[in-house]
């Protein structure tokens, strides 16, 4: 079957297709049915099933006789570290964790928080909690204290899994700090919390809270899995939330083993037993999806990489890793491929590594520039495919299954929506819009399997935040079109819809013209307040290592350029040469800080940001165009 039939069985029987999908997953009880809808516009799928993800993601392949296959490989090039971790090794490491937990006081439903770097423990954590039906919340490593406060004070955990350190090219993250300045401000104080000591930094111990890692499962019985109901919470991962306060998006657990199934091997086109490569971190949905529960519920082996895209120790990590344990599939950032590009712009080191083993290549996180896609193609010669989703989605809305049909590439899409999802462009009454006409991307409830439900203790939030907007609708917060092919375009948040002199218009659109122009690296175009047009678009390019143009010429052409392909309307003459753009961790560009800055209102600063010196360069370089015009 091609996709269109796929997709049709999907939408002519719902029920019957999801049921089928819930084969593959070993349940302790069967659902009876799929979708349970009294609640709705809150959907549930599978709810009345008994099931365990450690047991699906571990157990099973040793039960199976693929004990001695490596499920976790382990390459730090920060710390010089390579190890591999069969499924055999990792079944008793996690079934130890886990009794230490439960020995603890730990159960069902309880909350665990893990607050670790990019290392197999933290996995080990993560199947820990999932073995004895606790609820874990991975908050990113090295966030702030009083952020980690935050997300204490709304999980309530009764324990806390931590790293003593962290560790960033050229410095070393205090982790334990940060943890002991979280539990001072927060007003809920977990029982106890584990510390995992890394050679690189030992860590006090406070005496009677504080476990060390290894000591705390010293001749503690290991825990068997605990069958939970199919809407149980798998997790809780925080996102960030409009008003400051971050939102608990909930993942329930048979609908999380159900989709992310299905994703193996439709979507990523791997068999149990190949190697997949997610270059994310565990503290993000990349992470939970594709690092740790997606490739090792399928029995694939998965990489923990500890470095990052360039600099640990140069632009060739990607290819080195993937030449050197023969990934079938790596998905990344644009980002991270932006930053590799800028640095080997010929794609010198690409040539050095043999990469024959790589079937294809996958994006996702923000929107990939065509300019990005054109230079992974010509240079890898795989499919470059960049597909869609969102925290709160857990797994791909749209996306070129290359597992059942590898559709046509069209630069600047996602591709076509997956099964499950019907996705809709409406306009702001909530009205259908025709092919081509930029509207709000909703999706017609229910959403499928895997998704969010619901937010932690927030359901009010969730109703007004995803389901009010479009009734009978969840809300993406992002814009777009399809085409007449009904590929899907991702323009921008629909924050970042500008409305110049009464015409909307994508940023998206306009940065997918600047990126083209040789010299630029990256770019991010902002809307800024105008007196007379209500706003007007300012771009910020990043160019080209090495390319020592002069400034002022790659402006005037990038003007140029927007005025050629978008045309007057645009009105776009401001832009900037900036050596770097302000990200958060994950390699999102914080384009409302930016606007904020430029529109001199009142920010805070954002949790997430990588490094918040570049707030400062972004605000002098605003400065020399006049902004803010105070």
């Amino acid at each position: 079957m091609g996709y269109q039939e796929v997709y049709q069985s999907w939408q002519n029987d719902p029920e019957g297709f999801w049921m089928a999908q819930a084969e593959a997953i070993d349940w302790v009880e069967k659902p009876t049915k799929a979708l349970h809808s009294d609640n709705a516009p809150l959907y549930e799928w599978f709810a009345d099933a008994k099931v365990n993800t450690c047991w699906n993601a571990v157990d099973r392949h040793v039960e199976a006789g693929r004990g001695d296959q490596t499920a976790i490989i382990y390459d730090s090039p920060v710390t010089h570290t390579k190890r591999e971790i069969s499924y055999f090794e990792l079944r008793n490491r996690v079934a130890s964790l886990a009794g230490a937990l439960r020995a603890k006081g730990v159960e069902k439903g309880d909350r665990v928080i893990i607050y670790m770097p990019m290392i197999p423990e933290a996995l080990e954590a993560m199947l820990a909690c999932a073995r004895i039906g606790a609820v874990h919340s991975v908050v990113f490593g090295g966030f702030a204290a009083n952020e980690l406060a935050v997300r204490i004070d709304d999980a309530k955990p009764k324990a806390i899994i931590a790293a003593s350190c962290g560790i960033e090219p050229g410095r070393v993250v205090h982790y334990k700090p940060l943890l002991d300045g979280a539990i001072d401000l927060a007003q809920h104080k977990p029982d106890f919390c584990v510390v995992f000591q890394r050679e690189q930094e030992v860590a006090q111990l406070i005496e009677g809270r504080d476990y060390n890692w290894h000591g705390f499962q010293y001749g503690v019985e290991p825990a068997e899995c605990v069958p939970v109901e199919g809407n149980h919470p798998a997790y809780i991962l925080y996102t960030s939330g409009t008003t400051g306060q971050p939102k608990g998006v909930l993942r329930p657990t048979a609908g999380h083993l159900v989709a992310l199934n299905w994703t193996m091997k439709n979507l990523y086109n791997v068999e149990p037993g190949e190697v997949f490569w997610a270059a994310s971190d565990v503290g993000w949905v990349v992470g939970h999806s594709y690092i740790c529960y997606g490739p090792l519920i399928t029995g694939n082996t998965t990489i923990v990489f500890e470095g990052k895209p360039v600099g640990t120790p140069d632009a060739g990590t990607f290819w080195r890793i993937i030449s050197e344990y023969k990934v079938r599939s790596f998905f990344t950032a644009p980002t991270a491929f932006r930053a590799v590009r800028r640095e080997d712009p010929t794609g010198e080191f690409i040539g050095k590594y043999d990469l024959s083993h790589l079937r294809a290549v996958y994006l996702a996180g923000e929107r990939a520039d065509p300019a990005t896609i054109e230079w992974a193609q010509e240079k890898l010669n795989v499919p470059i495919i960049d597909h869609w989703w969102q925290t709160e989605t857990g797994w791909a809305i749209a996306a070129n299954p290359l597992g059942i049909e590898e559709l046509p590439v069209k630069l600047g899409s996602p591709s076509v929506p997956m099964p499950g999802y019907d996705v809709q462009i409406l306009d702001e009454a909530g009205h259908p819009v025709g092919p081509n006409t930029l509207g709000a991307i909703a999706i017609k409830l229910p959403l499928p399997p895997g998704t969010l439900p619901n937010l932690w203790n927030a359901e009010e939030r969730f109703k007004k935040s995803y389901l009010n907007t479009f009734p009978g609708f969840y809300e993406t917060g992002d814009a777009g079109m399809k085409d007449e092919d009904g590929y899907l375009y991702i323009m921008a948040r629909t924050d970042d819809v500008i409305n110049v002199a009464g015409h909307r218009l994508s940023t998206g659109g306009m940065e997918e013209v600047l990126a083209s122009h040789p010299d630029v690296a990256e770019c991010a175009v902002i809307g800024v307040a105008d007196e007379l047009k209500g706003q007007l678009p300012l771009g910020f390019l990043c160019l080209n290592s090495g390319s020592g143009r002069d400034h002022a010429d790659v402006v005037k052409e990038c003007v140029k350029l927007v005025r050629e392909k978008i045309g007057p309307v645009a009105a776009f003459k401001l832009a900037v040469v900036v050596d770097r753009l302000p990200k958060t961790r994950s390699g999102k560009i914080l384009r409302a800080t930016m606007v904020k800055i430029a529109d001199g209102q009142e920010f805070k600063m954002p949790a997430t940001i990588d490094d918040p010196v570049i707030l400062d360069e972004i605000a002098v370089a605003l400065k020399t165009l006049g902004y803010p015009a105070a």
